[in-house]
């Protein structure tokens, strides 16, 4: 006699649990933008001459920031494979195969020879390294923001999610961190020769902790539920389009203002504080590095208000904040004062961070659980090449073109309206369905009937 599959609830995820979810998250984006920073300084500072090398060095230069690019152009790719194997074989082991992705291609571009030893080769393997990296990091920011979240009270999503959106600052962080180190203790012609390889070498004690915590974990108890109804997709990536167009579109627009926002303040003001009003690089670039840090603080507070108060209010408040600030900023700073322009960075990446902070959590909650990997890489991912792929370029062109911050204020504040169109096409939290979601597990089966 056969028995029909019957399930049970299954205990809350322990303390212990929730924490190493919350820290494997963090780990992963903060590695993310490790690479970010550090390769954004490699193109401007060693990559023209080492493998790009022209008679014009500007030309050499262009070339390096190009495979900067080909690092978002790749993000969809890894949207649409990992986004659908998260939601197929489980977060754990697709989070596992992105970070040594990420990871191991960050590592190879410290090996690489340079163009003067094996040719062509060379500028082709740091292309092939950087599309690798755009790959990974494509599949990982979606499943990032579900483990630490599906771990975690529902209830309390904001704030656990928001463990995937500390990954940029601290990245940034660490990254300037080590160039800093690396600059004080060799000479320039030790770092142009070998030294900038230790930054990227440095990756790989990134990926063995992140590893080291993330083998540690269970599988999320979302996925464990979708196992025990039997209701994984099988093509998560056709069923996001055609029953959650909604919801894509929702996920992929709020993203826009923040990407725009964080791109000016944190990459394009070093190049408006030195060029256009004079100030050292050090001074802006501290001035940068004081807001990140106070946004690994701001960004945690921030998706643990949004559990307070409604989501998608605090977001939007946030967006009309970014859309004027902008016009206040560049007014500050206009009087080339140093601590005004630090008040500017500072005050700019704090409205930054009750937009981001929030973000991940809005974004998870517009897709039903079966399809929340999917849909948040594909929105993730689609969301950066209109968002923080092209921001920076369109600063310098409209700067270029006008030479006047206006149309660089109007463009931020667009950006921040087409996230308010994203907000209210998205919805609030269902947190009584996901908590139901979570609570089944598959039952002990029945003992055989004897006879």
């Amino acid at each position: 006699m056969q028995h029909a599959q019957q399930v049970t609830e299954q205990p809350p995820p322990a303390r212990s649990g929730i924490r190493r979810a919350f820290f494997a998250s963090l780990t992963g984006t903060a590695l993310e933008w490790y690479d970010f920073a550090v390769y954004s300084a490699a193109a401007a500072l060693v990559f023209g001459d080492l493998f790009f090398p022209s008679e014009d060095p500007l030309i050499g230069t262009l070339l390096a920031f190009s495979t900067y690019a080909v690092g978002y152009v790749s993000r969809p790719l890894g949207g649409f494979v990992f986004g659908r194997l998260g939601d197929v074989i489980g977060r754990k082991k697709v989070l596992i195969a992105t970070l040594v992705l990420i990871g191991a291609a960050t590592f190879l571009i410290g090996l690489l020879p340079a163009y003067g030893t094996v040719g062509a080769a060379a500028p082709i393997a740091l292309v092939v390294l950087r599309f690798a990296q755009g790959v990974g990091v494509g599949g990982e920011w979606g499943g990032a923001v579900l483990l630490s979240s599906e771990f975690g009270d529902p209830r309390k999503r904001g704030f656990y999610a928001s463990a995937a959106q500390i990954g940029p600052p601290a990245g940034n962080l660490l990254a300037n961190g080590v160039l800093a180190a690396l600059g004080a203790l060799l000479t320039e012609d030790q770092f142009l020769s070998w030294g900038w390889r230790v930054a990227f070498l440095m990756s790989g004690v990134l990926v063995g902790f992140g590893l080291w915590i993330r083998a540690k974990l269970e599988e999320t108890p979302v996925f464990k539920a979708m196992e025990a109804e039997q209701s994984r997709p099988e093509a998560p990536i056709r069923e996001v389009f055609t029953t959650q167009p909604r919801a894509l579109l929702a996920a992929i627009l709020c993203r826009v203002g923040p990407d725009v926002l964080y791109a000016m303040f944190t990459v394009f003001v070093l190049t408006y504080a030195t060029n256009e009003l004079g100030m050292a690089r050090g001074s802006a670039l501290t001035a940068v590095l004081i807001g990140s840090s106070l946004q690994v603080f701001l960004i945690p507070l921030a998706g643990a208000v949004s559990d307070r108060v409604n989501r998608r209010l605090l977001y939007g408040c946030s967006a009309v904040a970014a859309g004027v600030w902008p016009f206040v900023f560049f007014l500050m700073i206009d009087g080339r004062s140093w601590f005004l322009l630090l008040c500017g960075v500072v005050g700019g990446l704090a409205i930054h961070s009750f937009m981001y902070g929030p973000q991940a959590a809005f974004v998870a909650e517009q897709f039903s659980p079966r399809l929340r990997y999917t849909g948040s890489s594909l929105a993730y991912t689609l969301a950066g090449l209109i968002g923080g792929a092209v921001a920076p370029l369109l600063f310098a062109a409209l700067l270029s073109s006008y030479d006047s911050w206006v149309p660089l204020a109007l463009y931020i504040a667009v950006s921040a309206a087409v996230t308010i169109a994203g907000l209210c096409l998205g919805r609030d939290a269902d947190h009584a369905g996901d908590e139901d979601t979570r609570r089944v597990v598959p039952a002990p089966e029945p003992a055989a009937e004897v006879s």
